[in-house]
């Protein structure tokens, strides 16, 4: 089950829960405002690859079916982030852990282990998402983050997208980009 909590501003260990304290959690509404979506539909009992790009075979799953199919997901890919799965693994995490944006929402939907989204809120202090299995997320068009595996260093997960996938991330300052007016105009002003 998802949960978020303001995290410091000094990140020794990006691995580690990072909580203030004391612990300011972030409730679903807070994370809503800044125009995140989130559903959990337990993963277990369904098979897939560990990696798959693109992704589209018959869905077993009916609950993640008729999400894909209300909200427009088209496209589909899975990856497995772990030291074993992910060529230049370190230097992919790095690069992951560097803050951005993208110029269309980001969904992700995590299969098996866990991990940490990091987004922005409207004061520009950190808020920290911990996702696990079941946990699907879409961050907005233009929102600030980052991504960073947790302790456990392994996350399978899908990526889904509305159309043809855009994986470029515009790394900050990205204040003038269309992406980013279009967020700030829409939930930050």
């Amino acid at each position: 089950m998802m949960e978020s909590w303001y995290m410091s501003a000094d990140v020794v260990d990006q691995t580690a829960e990072n909580r203030l304290s004391p612990n300011q959690p972030v409730t679903p509404e807070q994370l809503k405002d800044l125009g995140i979506k989130s559903w959990s539909i337990p993963s277990e009992g369904y098979t897939y690859p560990a990696k798959a790009v693109p992704w589209n075979p018959d869905i077993e799953d009916p609950a993640l079916a008729a999400l894909r199919k209300e909200e427009g997901y088209d496209y589909a890919d899975i990856i497995t982030c772990s030291e074993e799965c992910l060529p230049d693994y370190h230097n992919k995490l790095k690069a992951f852990f560097q803050e951005h944006i993208h110029s269309d929402d980001e969904i992700r939907y995590i299969l098996k282990g866990s991990g940490y989204f990091d987004v922005r809120d409207k004061e520009e202090r950190w808020i920290r998402v911990q996702l696990s299995a079941g946990d699907l997320i879409v961050l907005p068009e233009g929102i600030y983050h980052r991504f960073t595996m947790d302790s456990n260093n392994f996350t399978h997960a899908m990526r889904l997208f509305k159309g043809e996938p855009v994986w470029t991330p515009i790394n900050r300052p990205a204040d003038d980009h269309e992406s980013r007016k279009k967020y700030v105009d829409t939930f930050v002003s």
